[in-house]
């Protein structure tokens, strides 16, 4: 797998509590996944909305391709609360958009239950999965994000959990913040 089986990878400790990643499970994560992305706070960035059907054939294309895009559950204290997609940044159609890296990882994410969200938790779940991902992954330099500069919530909680801001990118579906956290020894 070309994400070093990140499922297996085990809980992170964080301030909040134990979180762990779950592989997205289809049928049986399918009508929680739906309803986070018809969410209108959820949809109106990640662009999901309308029937199972439509969060299914974006799930299913990750599960079904070859393996550099991983779509999980967050889990916290056992209960799902979050949805991931941690991939290949380096191998992703966004590596024609920044100067990317061998083995950049990248970050998407979202809190879904609405009591999850502005209490400070993304960063600390972001902050927890980076230094997950560049201690499981020693290739990997850095961890990048790109999202929707318009999502102010988002930008914040990628910068309170150690990322910066290198760029703004034009990418086909939105105005991207490039957000990058390198590793502690390595300028980003």
């Amino acid at each position: 797998m070309m994400l070093d089986d990140l499922p297996g990878w085990g809980a992170v400790p964080t301030p909040a509590g134990e979180f762990r990643l779950s592989p997205v499970r289809l049928p049986a994560d399918l009508d929680l996944l739906a309803g986070w992305m018809n969410d209108p706070e959820v949809a109106a960035f990640w662009e999901l909305a309308g029937p199972p059907a439509v969060t299914e054939r974006h799930v299913r294309a990750q599960l079904d391709g070859d393996g550099r895009s991983v779509p999980c559950l967050g889990l916290l204290d056992g209960a799902p609360m979050s949805y991931w997609e941690v991939y290949r940044a380096d191998l992703d159609p966004l590596a024609r958009h920044y100067p990317a890296r061998p083995h950049d990882t990248g970050i998407h994410l979202l809190l879904g239950p609405a009591g999850s969200r502005g209490r400070g938790l993304g960063a600390v779940l972001l902050a927890g999965l980076a230094e997950a991902v560049l201690r499981r992954r020693p290739r990997c330099e850095r961890v990048v994000a790109e999202p929707d500069v318009r999502n102010r919530r988002s930008v914040r909680a990628f910068e309170r959990a150690g990322f910066r801001t290198a760029a703004e990118l034009d990418l086909p579906d939105k105005r991207a913040a490039l957000m990058v956290r390198a590793r502690p020894d390595l300028p980003a």
